[in-house]
């Protein structure tokens, strides 16, 4: 992984967490109509996804509790509802996977991979693609919010 990838996985992540601390959480966790989820399901959505495809798919024990991906993994919908608590949790681990990512990728923490096709129909087959798709479905995801909460306004 380069520097500048990583730098631009950070200002993602520093971008997801300002809107996170910033926005109302009544703003985040409403559903706008013809939308099936919310800022906030989308923002946990990519840390989650950030631990399936490149730890996961590595054979490796995920940083997040499992929780945590049982509610925001692919194919799940948001209730609408997340406790203070969960919200700070989703908050630091915006910063601190990311921050993971970057020693463990440093330390040759990664050894295999299950290569995996997704739904974009992207096959990874190395941790090296895992790293750059999943900086394509958080900017997916960063437009989704955007549009979300545009939404709402």
């Amino acid at each position: 992984m380069t520097e500048n990838i990583y730098e631009v996985m950070l200002q993602n992540r520093k971008n997801l967490h300002a809107i996170l601390t910033k926005t109302p959480k009544e703003k985040l966790l409403k559903i706008p109509e013809g939308f099936n989820n919310n800022a906030y399901w989308n923002i946990a959505h990519t840390i989650v996804t950030q631990q399936v495809l490149i730890y996961k798919f590595s054979g490796l024990q995920m940083r997040v509790p499992n929780e945590l991906v049982a509610k925001f993994a692919k194919g799940t919908v948001p209730d609408g509802t997340a406790t203070d608590e969960e919200m700070m949790m989703v908050a630091d681990f915006l910063i601190s996977t990311a921050e993971w990512l970057k020693e463990d990728y440093e330390t040759s923490l990664f050894q295999s991979f299950n290569e995996y096709t997704t739904s974009a129909r992207v096959t990874l087959k190395n941790v090296d693609d895992a790293i750059a798709f999943n900086l394509f479905h958080e900017g997916l995801h960063i437009g989704q919010i955007a549009l979300l909460l545009k939404q709402l306004s």
